[in-house]
């Protein structure tokens, strides 16, 4: 039977996202009401620009006081979309205390906070989603805490920052340098006027840590996220993976040790062989490749940013949430039982490429290899060249521990015949 009163919605910002949500709740209303079993009214919009024309949203649903809409008690879902830690953090606990449940896309509070979110959520009843705080459009949170809620994830790798991939991308296909790609990406839109977090990792750090406690059911922390920005990254490195039958990615990489009593969640560029389904991820696209015991190997491939991707997984969100609150039930919560230890960078095991500046003479080789050997770290293969007293030395391992590479490169340092350290870059996806 189809309940006539209608479930009010409050949207908090209405900015790029936001505006397409309302846009979508008002051309969709029909099918909306059909899927959830309700009716869904928009009530409420908080905005920090009241005065700005926003098409298709009524006058009087704006407001600057969103403290005052999520505590007016008969809202029964608060879409959060205006990002942050404050005052976001402080709107949804308000909006749970008021009986209000919550669809967020707010990466960066989830993954500073997600716990204390969830208890709240879960003191009082209520719904917290947010599938569109990672990947856009992409299906990713719900099937990794529902579909595969009865598997085990070992591994979960992938491209989750359309800017970054549209920069190496266009660094691969092209020749282009760093700057030039950059470039191109805030020409198109791509990147921000200032586009650290993407180009230093911070929105992938924070995207690994939600994927991390999911998938492992543990509690990760963006503190817990080893982080390594793209912006070293050059036409030479490109040139050595395209050597190697690799390209370059900006990777999240969350996965368990080998006896699975802990994890790592990590970011940073690597290179992939261009065999591995990432490889082929091209523009602004996302994707992600998940490891399972039972399930194997899946990959969820789409759009990752954008008003319409986003408001997409905004509004699947939205519909479960009604459901939920038709049917007197709440969704799935956080899962932290396993509460496995999230290891340092230092043990991660990996394969290594390393680019040296040598001087060209006998006996650099075998300097480089014993130093190789003293830190015990294999060496796959070499490769030299060189001309007028210099000459380039390229060494890919085996797979090593961070930390035991790490020493190897200081103790390369000491060497006299060793000029620089062009570049360093792990191996990923074999």
């Amino acid at each position: 039977m189809m309940r006539t009163r209608p479930l009010k919605v409050a949207l908090l910002g209405c900015g790029v996202v936001g505006s397409e949500v309302a846009r979508i709740m008002t051309t969709h209303a029909d099918d909306l009401t059909a899927r959830i079993g309700a009716p869904v009214e928009l009530a409420g919009v908080a905005v920090r620009r009241p005065d700005r024309v926003r098409e298709g949203i009524a006058p009087e649903l704006v407001t600057t006081d969103a403290t005052a809409l999520v505590k007016r008690g008969d809202i029964d879902v608060v879409v959060e979309v205006i990002g942050g830690i404050e005052p976001a953090r402080t709107l949804i606990t308000t909006a749970f205390e008021h009986g209000a449940s919550v669809v967020s896309a707010n990466k960066a509070l989830l993954a500073q906070d997600g716990a204390a979110l969830h208890a709240a959520a879960e003191q009082h009843g209520k719904d917290l989603y947010y599938e569109a705080a990672v990947a856009g459009a992409i299906p990713l949170v719900r099937p990794l805490r529902e579909s595969l809620a009865g598997d085990k994830i070992n591994r979960v790798m992938g491209i989750v920052n359309g800017t970054t991939n549209f920069i190496l991308d266009k660094m691969d296909s092209t020749g282009a340098g760093y700057q030039e790609a950059l470039d191109e990406a805030t020409a198109l839109g791509y990147a921000e006027a200032d586009p650290t977090a993407d180009v230093e990792g911070f929105d992938a750090a924070a995207k690994a840590a939600i994927l991390a406690g999911i998938a492992f059911h543990t509690r990760v922390r963006l503190d817990d996220v080893y982080r390594e920005g793209m912006t070293e990254v050059t036409a030479a490195d490109f040139a050595s993976a395209k050597q190697m039958g690799c390209t370059i990615k900006l990777l999240a990489i969350c996965e368990r040790a080998g006896d699975g009593a802990s994890v790592t969640a990590r970011v940073h560029p690597a290179m992939i062989p261009l065999s591995h389904p990432l490889a082929s991820v091209r523009g602004a696209y996302n994707a992600v490749f998940v490891e399972s015991d039972a399930a194997g190997q899946l990959m969820f491939y789409g759009p990752g940013a954008g008003g319409s991707p986003t408001a997409s997984a905004v509004l699947g969100d939205l519909v479960a949430v009604c459901r939920n609150r038709i049917g007197g039930a709440t969704g799935p919560g956080e899962s932290a039982y396993a509460a496995l230890p999230v290891s340092p960078m230092g043990d991660v095991v990996t394969r290594y490429h390393i680019s040296l500046d040598v001087a060209d003479k006998p006996g650099v080789l075998a300097q480089v290899a014993t130093v190789f050997a003293e830190h015990g770290v294999s060496i796959d293969t070499v490769r030299q060249s060189g001309k007028d007293g210099e000459a380039s030395l390229v060494v890919v391992t085996h797979r090593a521990s961070d930390a035991a590479l790490t020493g190897t490169v200081e103790a390369l340092r000491k060497l006299d015949t060793v000029r620089g350290v062009a570049s360093i870059m792990r191996v990923e996806g074999e």
